[in-house]
């Protein structure tokens, strides 16, 4: 079987909003579930949803992860496990994609998807169950989700007084492309209460890349 071109962003295209989104975790002291480490950008929703991007060099990027509730596809060591039908998310695939899926596999986590991007496209293996990529809540893929995101987890900050953050205040930290600073993040989330500065070191760390 062949690889299937999919409609993914650019990994360039998902970094403003992956770090805008790790700059709120990160300065309510959640960053573990939003964060870049190195050149790998890691997202989790804290119930069993994940996905990480891990950029492998010469332009190229891999994307992992799974959907608790929505991915059909049972890889590796999942189908024996959950006595269902095989998918090899890597048929077809060159070699550089399965490291970033045995690294997973290696920490105990089920692997719904693995996407290889090259050449500007993202491609995945040819199959049929869902993967669960679209339910997997990734704040990346487009500003909508990403502004929905950020809304709902600056809500509790106590700068805001109850109140929903600046819609342009959110657009801007979009915006910053990772390159964030305090004032972006103070003029999301109100002057008290969280941590600016390691929202803003957060999402720095997306331009190491």
């Amino acid at each position: 079987m062949g690889l299937v071109t999919i409609d993914v962003p650019e990994p360039r295209e998902m970094r403003g909003r992956w770090a805008a989104f790790a700059a709120v975790c990160a300065a309510r002291g959640w960053g573990r579930s939003c964060h870049a480490a190195g050149a790998v950008w890691h997202f989790d929703d804290g119930g069993g949803n994940w996905a990480d991007l891990h950029h492998v060099g010469g332009g190229r990027a891999v994307l992992v992860g799974h959907d608790h509730e929505y991915s059909d596809t049972y890889f590796a060591a999942a189908a024996e496990y959950f006595q269902e039908p095989e998918t090899d998310l890597l048929a077809g695939a060159p070699d550089w994609w399965a490291p970033p899926a045995r690294a997973a596999m290696d920490r105990e986590l089920w692997v719904g998807f693995v996407y290889g991007f090259e050449d500007g496209v993202w491609r995945r293996a040819e199959y049929e169950p869902d993967d669960g990529f679209g339910s997997v809540g990734l704040p990346a893929i487009d500003d909508e989700r990403c502004r929905e995101l950020v809304v709902e987890f600056t809500q509790e900050a106590p700068g805001l007084a109850g109140g929903e953050p600046d819609p342009r205040a959110v657009d801007a930290l979009i915006a910053a492309d990772a390159d964030v600073t305090e004032a972006h993040v103070r003029a999301l989330i109100g002057p008290t209460g969280w941590d600016p500065a390691a929202g803003a070191a957060a999402a720095r760390e997306f331009l190491r890349v």
